[in-house]
C-alpha cells in the first residue's frame, strides 16, 4: 500500500465530452484526428444496405487552421473538446511572450507571441502605443492567440 502515490494535482475533469454525431452542428466543435476543430461543412448520407445513415465532417484545426475530414455513423458519438475563450488586456511585451491582465487584475506572461501575421499585428500595434484586447482560445491543454482588437 505504500508504494502508491496519491499527490497528483488533477482535477479528474475530461477535456473532451461525448455527442451523438448527428447532433453536432456546422460552426460547433468536434474532434478529428485527435484534434480540436470548427466544423465547417456538414452532409449527412441516407440509410444505406446495412441502416446506418453516414454524416461526412469536415473541419479546420481551432490552432493551425489544418483542414480534416471524417465520416462516422450518425447514430455513434464523436468526441467534442471543452474550448474556452478569453479576453486579456495586453500590458507589455517581454521577450517574445505576452504580458496579459484579465478581468479580475491577474497577470499571466506564458504565452508566446503568435507566429504570423496575427503576432507581426500585436507587436506593430503594441509599439503604436495602441490599448489592446487579447482574445486566447483554449483546448485539451493548449492555448493560442486567435485575435486582437482595439479597447473601446
Amino acid at each position: 500500500m505504500a508504494d502508491e502515490d496519491f499527490d497528483c494535482g488533477e482535477s479528474g475533469a475530461s477535456t473532451t465530452f461525448p455527442m451523438q454525431c448527428s447532433a453536432l452542428r456546422k460552426n460547433g466543435y468536434v474532434m478529428l484526428k485527435n484534434r480540436p476543430c470548427k466544423i465547417v461543412e456538414m452532409s449527412t448520407s441516407k440509410t444505406g444496405k446495412h441502416g446506418h445513415a453516414k454524416v461526412h465532417l469536415v473541419g479546420t484545426d481551432i490552432f493551425t487552421q489544418r483542414k480534416y475530414e471524417d465520416i462516422c455513423p450518425s447514430t455513434h458519438n464523436m468526441d467534442v473538446p471543452h474550448v474556452s475563450r478569453k479576453d486579456y488586456q495586453l500590458s507589455n511585451i517581454d521577450d517574445g511572450f505576452l504580458s496579459l491582465m484579465d478581468d479580475n487584475g491577474e497577470l499571466r506572461e506564458d504565452l508566446k507571441i503568435p507566429e504570423g501575421d496575427v503576432g507581426k499585428d500585436i507587436e506593430k500595434r503594441f509599439d503604436n502605443g495602441e490599448n489592446l484586447i487579447i482574445t486566447v482560445l483554449k483546448a485539451l491543454d493548449e492555448e493560442q492567440v486567435v485575435s486582437i482588437k482595439n479597447v473601446s
